[in-house]
Order: C-alpha cells, then sequence, then structure tokens
C-alpha cells in the first residue's frame, strides 16, 4: 500500500479520490483549507494553506504519491501555478509520484490538432483565466520539471463538477490528450474519476504523460 497525499482534499474530485484510496487501504493524508464535516475513517487530516510551502512540506515529504487536486479559482486565483510549481519540487525531492487532477479544455479533439484551449470563444469570459492557468500546468510547467520527477496529468470529461449527477457507475474510459467525444459518453462522476486515478496510481503505467477519464456513452454495455 501506498502513502498518498490528497492536496485539496476535501473538493469535489479531492474528496472523492480519498475516498477511493482510503477504502483500498492506502494510507492517505488529505490537506486542505477547512476540515471535512464528514471525515472519511482512517485519514490524516491536515488543515492549512498550499500556497505556503511549510504547509506541504511535511505531507509531501512523507508521500509515495502526491495527488493535486487544487481549483484555479477563490483564494488560488492568482497562485495557482506558483502552488504547482512548490508541489512539484517538493514531491521531486520526496521521491513521489505527483499526479493532477487537470481540465478537459487541454484536451485536443483529434491527433496533431490544437488544444481546445487555443479557441475559447464559446466559454464564458469570467471563465477563461482559470481555464488557461489550468491547461498552462500540461503545456508549460509540468514539461519543463526535472526529468526524474514522475507525473501524469489527469483531465476528466467535459462534463464533471458538482453541479451534474454523481453515480458511481464503476466503469471509466481511459486515454491520452485526445478527448472522448460527449456523444460518445463524455461524462464522468467524481466517484468514477477518482476510480481511474487509484487505478492509475496502483499500475504505474504512465509516465510524464496526460491521460483522459472520460465515461462511457448511456447505452453501453
Amino acid at each position: 500500500m501506498s502513502r498518498i497525499t490528497v492536496i485539496g482534499g476535501t473538493g469535489y474530485a479531492g474528496s472523492a479520490i480519498v475516498a477511493e484510496a482510503a477504502a483500498r487501504g492506502h494510507r492517505v493524508t488529505a490537506l486542505s483549507r477547512e476540515l471535512p464535516d464528514l471525515p472519511v475513517p482512517n485519514v490524516t487530516y491536515v488543515q492549512g494553506d498550499a500556497t505556503v510551502e511549510a504547509t506541504l512540506a511535511a505531507p509531501i515529504g512523507g508521500a509515495d504519491v502526491v495527488v493535486g487536486a487544487l481549483a484555479p479559482r477563490g483564494p488560488l486565483a492568482g497562485a495557482f501555478r506558483d502552488a504547482y510549481r512548490t508541489i512539484a519540487r517538493l514531491a521531486d525531492a520526496a521521491g513521489a509520484r505527483l499526479f493532477v487532477v487537470g481540465g478537459y479544455s487541454s484536451l485536443r479533439p483529434a491527433p496533431d490538432a490544437d488544444r481546445f484551449v487555443t479557441d475559447l470563444s464559446g466559454v464564458p469570459a469570467e471563465l477563461h483565466d482559470e481555464i488557461l492557468a489550468g491547461a498552462a500546468l500540461i503545456i508549460e510547467d509540468l514539461p519543463a520539471t526535472p526529468a526524474t520527477l514522475d507525473w501524469v496529468f489527469v483531465s476528466p470529461a467535459l462534463e464533471f463538477g458538482a453541479h451534474l449527477p454523481s453515480e458511481r457507475l464503476r466503469r471509466y474510459r481511459l486515454g491520452d490528450d485526445i478527448a472522448v467525444q460527449p456523444e460518445d459518453g463524455g461524462a464522468i462522476s467524481a466517484a468514477d474519476y477518482a476510480l481511474g486515478v487509484v487505478d492509475l496510481i496502483e499500475k504505474g503505467e504512465h509516465h510524464r504523460a496526460q491521460v483522459n477519464l472520460a465515461g462511457w456513452a448511456p447505452t453501453s454495455k
């Protein structure tokens, strides 16, 4: 079993990953600004600010795997990329693998096509900054890390978020940086996304790569 630290461990994706990893017997630490109302049994919760290196040092230093589940909005709006640069540096120093909860817009519609993020004309302007900040991790920041850091950037389906139904199907599709299109089953719940992330952690088959976790079409068997 691995020692897994989830940064942002009480958010939408982070809390689901914490629950899935703990259910499989991993030793899980969850770092977040606020402690949960309903903590997951056998999880160590640490309250703190992910933009403060001293807060990150101990939870990351004792981990085999670090999962970054931060959102580039709210208190992190202007500090998101810097926080991840610090997380990556500390994970590299600790010899921990880094998994990052990514976004859909950094995927491509087809092989060799531009990423969706290059054209945000159909997206509300108030969302542009957070989409661009999230995509910058896989476009610029993670590829620039030392080769010694083993990272995986895990983009969800287009339909992914707390505003959507969270049915647990216990299945998902795994792709690379090419998006599974919505008509082919582009939605995924937090629980099934977490299932995929912990499978990726346990199998250890992807290295310094972007992957896509998407759901199945309703008619799929």
